[in-house]
């Protein structure tokens, strides 16, 4: 019976060790949505960026990549000067994604309209992507 206690001491060690090393391997928080085009500093992200974080990930970083910096050979980063608010104003992007673009900047080809996403939803990614521009000097 005495043997029985080791025995059960070194199958919860490894049985511990085997859920850490588990748990260590689960990404953070972002899923892998490919290599990135630019690197993106995120800042703290507060109300209505906040959730449009959320909504670009369901939405938008398909394409558009982890925190908007663009996708390999699939679609241009939108923390760029050339979707800065001067040149490209919020409408800009209500209207791509509900109606869809034609290429003009970048080789990539057309932008589909964007399935099932509401006007409201895209000024909460709007006001994420903008957070993000501000925070890498482009405003």
């Amino acid at each position: 019976m005495n043997n029985r206690i080791p025995i059960a001491i070194a199958g919860l060690m490894l049985a511990t060790g085997l859920v850490w090393r588990f748990l260590a391997a689960q990404p953070e928080d972002e899923p892998d949505f490919g290599t990135p085009l630019v690197e993106v500093q995120v800042p703290q992200l507060l109300g209505e960026a906040m959730e449009g974080k959320a909504l670009f990930n369901d939405n938008c970083a398909t394409c558009h990549g982890a925190n908007a910096a663009g996708r390999e050979g699939v679609a241009p980063p939108l923390v760029h000067r050339i979707y800065e608010p001067g040149h490209h104003g919020d409408e800009a992007f209500v209207l791509a994604a509900l109606r869809g673009v034609r290429a003009h900047h970048w080789p990539f080809g057309n932008m589909p309209p964007v399935e099932g996403i509401t006007q409201e939803e895209v000024v909460k990614i709007t006001a994420y992507v903008r957070a993000l521009q501000k925070a890498n000097g482009i405003f």
